[in-house]
């Protein structure tokens, strides 16, 4: 039975209002797509570090993984932003590091790449198409 007890927590962490469906809102209300990534046609992920305070403010923020093209700069903008719930812990100050994941997708249509399979005199040929929707 001892496995099966929750673990127990002593210190309360700042938590965003409204939990993870706002956070998520929140930052696709805000993120803009940089005009550098839509004109070479960059996507892909930023890896955003950065500590939590008790107060609830964002500090010491850093680009774990980038795309370039602005998209760094945006994503970091964003993280800026962020305001967390303020937290009580019996007068013991926290900090606290976590990680986000933002997304930059080119709007308006899917892409799909092809790469037919290579010959042995003839190197393979990639074909990119954009299907707008």
């Amino acid at each position: 039975m001892a496995g099966n007890q929750k673990k127990k927590t002593f210190l309360n962490k700042p938590k965003y209002a409204g939990g993870n469906d706002a956070f998520r809102q929140f930052i696709t209300d805000n993120l803009h797509y940089p005009q550098a990534a839509l004109e070479a046609n960059v996507e892909g992920s930023v890896v955003i570090e950065y500590d939590i305070h008790d107060t609830g403010l964002v500090k010491n923020m850093k680009v774990l993984k980038g795309l370039g093209h602005g998209c760094d700069e945006e994503a970091l903008r964003v993280i800026r932003l962020l305001r967390f719930e303020s937290v009580k812990n019996r007068g013991l100050r926290l900090k606290i590091t976590t990680k986000t994941t933002i997304n930059f997708k080119l709007p308006g249509g899917v892409r799909i790449t092809y790469s037919p399979a290579e010959t042995e005199k003839e190197k393979p040929v990639v074909y990119g198409y954009t299907i707008q929707l």
